[in-house]
C-alpha cells in the first residue's frame, strides 16, 4: 500500500529532487491567475534538468487551460484534490482522464445529509468528470453555468442527469459560518464517509472519496514512477495542501499561506505574487547543476 504519511528516512535536504508538486491558485499562479514569465522559465529549467513538475490542484480539469502549455513531457496534472489525473496534451478542451478516484454516490448522499443536519443552511454543487451541477440556492461562485439545477439529493440520484459519469467531489457552501469552523464541523459530522478539505477563503468545502487527497494521488503517481516521497518537493498555501506538504520530503508554504500550511511545511518561501515557487525551483536547479558538474 502506498502511504501518504511521511516516514523518517534519509534527510530530505540531502536527497536530490526528482519531482516538484505544486498547487496552482495562491501558489504557482499570481492573484490575477497568470503564470509569470519568471515562473514559466523556472518550470522549463526544472524539466530540462530532469526534474518532473506535477500540478496538483483542487481545480477541475476544464479549468487547467492556464497551465496546459507548461506540463512539458509527461503532460499530466492532478485535479479535483486528487480525484483525477488528467493528460493535458493537445491543448485546451482536449484533456483525457488517466485516473479517476470517484466519490461513491451513497457516500456523497450520506455526506450531504449529515452536513445538512450539522450545519443547516448548507448548499451544494456536484463536480463530475464532464459535468457541473448545483442547487438553486448555491451562490454564483464559478464562471460557468451549471448543467442542471436541483436539490443535491436529486443530483446524486441513480437516475440523475449525468448519472453515468463519476462524481469527483461535492462542493458545500455555508453563507455565515467561519471557514475553519465549518471545516472542523464537517469533518466531525461526515467522519470516514468522505474526505473534507477547503481551498477557498470563503466557507466553501470540498468533499471527496474517503481516501482521496492530493497526497494520496500524488503518492500513487510517484510509486508508478519509482519516485520516493523524499525525492519530492511540494508547494502549497491552503488546508487542502497540508497532507501533500506533510508527505513530501521537502515542502514549502507560500508567504501568503494559511497558518495550518505553514505549520505542516518543512520550509517557507515568499508569496505567490512574488514568484515564491520560482524562487525555490531556481535554487533546486542550481543545486542539481552544481552536483552534476
Amino acid at each position: 500500500m502506498t502511504s501518504a504519511t511521511r516516514q523518517p528516512e534519509t534527510p530530505a535536504a540531502t536527497t536530490p529532487p526528482r519531482l516538484i508538486a505544486t498547487d496552482l491558485d495562491g501558489t504557482l499562479l499570481r492573484d490575477d491567475k497568470s503564470v509569470s514569465p519568471r515562473t514559466v522559465a523556472a518550470l522549463a529549467a526544472a524539466e530540462k534538468a530532469g526534474i518532473e513538475v506535477f500540478f496538483v490542484t483542487g481545480r477541475p480539469a476544464r479549468w487547467m487551460d492556464v497551465v496546459s502549455d507548461h506540463v512539458h513531457g509527461h503532460g499530466l496534472a492532478i485535479c479535483g484534490n486528487g480525484a483525477a489525473v488528467v493528460d493535458l496534451h493537445g491543448g485546451p478542451g482536449t484533456h483525457r482522464f488517466v485516473k479517476v478516484r470517484e466519490l461513491a454516490r451513497d457516500n456523497a448522499l450520506d455526506a450531504v445529509r449529515l452536513l445538512r443536519e450539522a450545519a443547516p443552511g448548507t448548499v451544494y454543487a456536484v463536480e463530475q468528470t464532464y459535468g457541473f451541477y448545483q442547487e438553486p440556492e448555491y451562490p454564483k461562485m464559478h464562471l460557468e453555468v451549471p448543467d442542471s439545477l436541483a436539490p443535491a439529493e436529486r443530483l446524486l440520484a441513480p437516475d440523475a442527469p449525468g448519472a453515468g459519469e463519476p462524481v469527483l467531489k461535492i462542493l458545500a457552501y455555508h453563507p455565515t459560518l467561519d471557514p475553519d469552523a465549518f471545516l472542523t464541523l464537517a469533518r466531525l459530522a461526515i467522519g470516514v464517509r468522505a474526505n473534507v478539505t477547503r481551498s477557498s477563503p470563503s466557507a466553501l468545502l470540498e468533499i471527496s472519496g474517503p481516501d482521496v487527497s492530493k497526497a494520496s494521488t500524488l503518492a500513487l503517481c510517484c510509486a508508478e514512477r519509482g519516485i520516493s516521497h523524499e525525492e519530492v518537493v511540494a508547494f502549497g498555501d491552503m488546508p487542502n495542501d497540508v497532507e501533500m506538504l506533510t508527505w513530501a520530503g521537502r515542502s514549502y508554504a507560500m508567504g501568503n499561506a494559511h497558518p495550518d500550511v505553514i505549520a505542516a511545511a518543512s520550509g517557507q518561501t515568499v508569496a505567490n505574487n512574488d514568484d515564491g515557487v520560482a524562487v525555490v525551483i531556481e535554487q533546486l536547479v542550481t543545486e542539481r547543476l552544481q552536483a552534476s558538474g
